[in-house]
């Protein structure tokens, strides 16, 4: 009896041990499915907010856009999955200080004040801010919003580009949640001019020829400025990514992608000689 329970004991042992290892590889498999050389790597989670045409918009349900393109092709790059998610500009910054999101691709510039909370990457692109005007506005630069009513979208260069012309808490500085509702509040009458980032106030009057609106340039007044990838301060991912964004400089695939949405070509050795 003592040999028989023997064996059924070692018989036992032997399933117990066959249905955990399977039950291991199924684990396994599952969760390396991100990654054809066995090692996975996590899905990042992507903050932005797609009211910003040309950048990121949605159309059709889907978030579309030049950042969008440039995100895909570092996907592919660094070989880790994204999940894009519309935020909003506000919950963009509380994410990434948060922690509660990888990294941020929404036209974000480079600068001093932000980099005392987070990280960037290598600049991706070249910018500067414009004004957007009516067609029969007298405002032709900088200097002439003083004493205009002007929108703008809140936490943004161009804020702080139009308090440094009228100063900080100006009753006449509308601040809006994204930049559509800045220009409505210039179609409405209730602005005298809105600033912001050139190419997304040139695509709108491009887009709106109805509108009878013009952009005006001032190199004066607006300084060029840069858009980066933002991280949580502390990121391991930046090294990472200013390696693909670089890769994409490279092999053509940023000018392509710029050219699609641009229909123009980028100064990428202006891009890359700010790394320095």
């Amino acid at each position: 009896m003592k040999k028989k329970l023997s064996i059924f004991s070692l018989v036992l042992a032997f399933i117990l041990v066959l249905s955990a290892c399977a039950s291991g590889s199924g684990s396994s498999s599952g969760s390396s499915a991100s990654s054809s050389s066995g090692t996975q790597k996590k899905t990042l989670r992507v903050v932005d907010d797609a009211t910003y045409a040309p950048f990121e918009y949605m159309d059709k349900g889907k978030i579309v856009g030049f950042d969008v393109d440039i995100l895909n092709a570092l996907s592919k790059e660094t070989g880790y999955k994204v999940q894009l998610a519309n935020v909003g500009w506000d919950p963009v910054f509380v994410e990434l200080k948060n922690k509660t999101a990888d990294m941020s691709i929404s036209a974000i510039t480079i600068n001093s004040q932000r980099k005392q909370t987070y990280d960037f990457s290598v600049p991706y692109f070249l910018s500067t801010n414009k004004i957007l005007v009516k067609k029969n506005s007298n405002i032709k630069s900088g200097a002439d919003l003083k004493g205009k009513v002007i929108a703008v979208q809140t936490a943004t260069t161009g804020q702080a580009a139009v308090e440094k012309i009228v100063g900080q808490n100006n009753p006449n500085v509308k601040k809006f949640k994204t930049i559509n509702l800045a220009i409505m509040e210039l179609l409405n009458g209730g602005a005298d001019a809105v600033v912001a980032d050139n190419t997304v106030i040139e695509e709108y009057a491009k887009n709106n020829p109805g509108q009878n609106l013009k952009v005006i340039m001032d190199k004066k007044a607006f300084a060029p400025e840069f858009y980066g990838l933002m991280y949580p301060k502390g990121s391991n991912l930046r090294s990472v990514f200013d390696k693909a964004i670089n890769t994409l400089y490279a092999n053509g695939t940023y000018t392509k992608i710029y050219q699609k949405w641009f229909k123009a070509s980028p100064d990428v050795n202006e891009l890359k000689a700010q790394q320095k």
